[in-house]
């Protein structure tokens, strides 16, 4: 959930031209990420919560990416980028531990 917060602050410093490029994906791939979880956490059965969160996981990958696109075309600083970026590898390295002791239960 503060992945997700930091993303929508972030988007507030992208140009206009951006809000429905960029912006939206980002958006998209951010509320994705907790939101699988609780999809996941919702399901019976640690092999379906998996699922969900290697779908997360995949989200994560993909927002770290937009975020990087965004440094690398001149949006958005280093600066600027680099609380989320910090918090997208910190949702990844936790997605990772779960998913690898929901594997050790099955």
């Amino acid at each position: 959930m503060d992945l997700v917060e930091s993303v929508y602050h972030l988007i507030q410093a992208l140009p206009s031209e951006e809000r429905f490029g960029l912006a939206d994906q980002m958006r998209r791939a951010a509320v994705s990420i907790p939101s699988n979880i609780a999809e996941g956490h919702a399901r019976s059965g640690d092999k379906a919560f998996r699922n969900f969160l290697h779908i997360a996981s995949g989200s994560r990958a993909e927002l770290q990416t937009q975020i990087l696109i965004c440094e690398r075309v001149g949006l958005l600083t280093r600066a600027q980028t680099k609380p989320a970026l910090l918090l997208t590898e910190e949702v990844g390295k936790l997605l990772h531990a779960f998913i690898v002791s929901l594997s050790k239960s099955c």
